[in-house]
């Protein structure tokens, strides 16, 4: 696929190690051009996720107590290819369409990431203008025409 998979933070290509210590997730703005015309989307995405992953044999059979869980949760970075939740982006990016990816602000609670996103979205006026694809903020505010 020729999409990109790096994120950009103030100019420069953002890595694990950038994660500032505390921060939850990010704000971000992802643009393209599709079928000539240019689109853009603003969300959230945490940088972090919590996978379940079964035990191993060996594990497994060190357990004493069988009522105990059969898995492990294991906390896995979540936002490296991650191309946002909306349909057509995710559809470009396996199309192998260019996607500039971009972090707007760092977050350090879940709280201040939903606020954040949906100062951004309004700030954009997301719903307002057609080059972006965003369809609604918080699910209640929709696009009108």
């Amino acid at each position: 696929m020729s999409s990109t998979a790096k994120w950009n933070y103030k100019g420069k290509e953002f890595k694990d190690s950038d994660i500032p210590e505390g921060a939850v997730g990010f704000i971000y703005i992802m643009s393209a051009i599709i079928d000539g015309k240019s689109v853009l989307y603003i969300g959230k995405k945490n940088f972090f996720s919590n996978v379940k992953r079964a035990l191993g044999k060996k594990a497994l059979a060190m357990t004493t107590d069988k009522r105990l869980k059969k898995y492990k949760t294991v906390i896995t970075p979540d936002y490296r290819n991650y191309f946002s939740s909306n349909k057509i982006l995710k559809e470009a990016h396996k199309n192998g369409i260019n996607i500039k990816r971009e972090i707007l602000r760092i977050c350090y609670s879940g709280m201040e990431l939903t606020y954040q996103e949906t100062k951004h979205q309004f700030m954009y006026e997301v719903l307002e203008k057609e080059e972006y694809l965003n369809g609604n903020i918080l699910g209640k505010f929709f696009r009108f025409k």
